[in-house]
């Protein structure tokens, strides 16, 4: 197994991220669809966003770079570089109020 170099990581999705209309992108770093431990890297541009959408399963965000917003319904959490939020099993959306990069683990049963 080799290691990842999550900084290294982080640049090239922001880098895609701005090449990208949707100002998003992101690199599943460790498992997959048939293992019960999923690690994806999500880069945002400022300004933009995930959507409400369900929850995956347990799961928790670690911001890695930026600042964040993790809201569920009138709830809303804050989150900057070295923060780690717990992901509501409620519908929620993710927004970057800067030029942001978040590891999003799930663990699904």
């Amino acid at each position: 197994m080799s290691p990842s170099a999550l900084s290294q990581l982080t640049e090239e999705q922001l880098v895609l991220a701005h090449a990208a209309d949707s100002g998003r992108s992101a690199r599943t770093v460790h498992g997959g669809s048939t293992t019960s431990l999923r690690q994806t890297l999500i880069a945002l541009v400022a300004g933009q966003g995930l959507a409400e959408h369900a929850s995956p399963g347990e799961a928790t965000l670690q911001v890695l770079r930026g600042r964040i917003r993790l809201v569920a319904g009138d709830q809303s959490w804050p989150g900057q570089a070295g923060d780690l939020l717990v992901v509501p099993a409620s519908r929620h959306a993710l927004y970057a109020d800067e030029d942001s990069a978040v590891l999003l683990t799930v663990a699904r049963g």
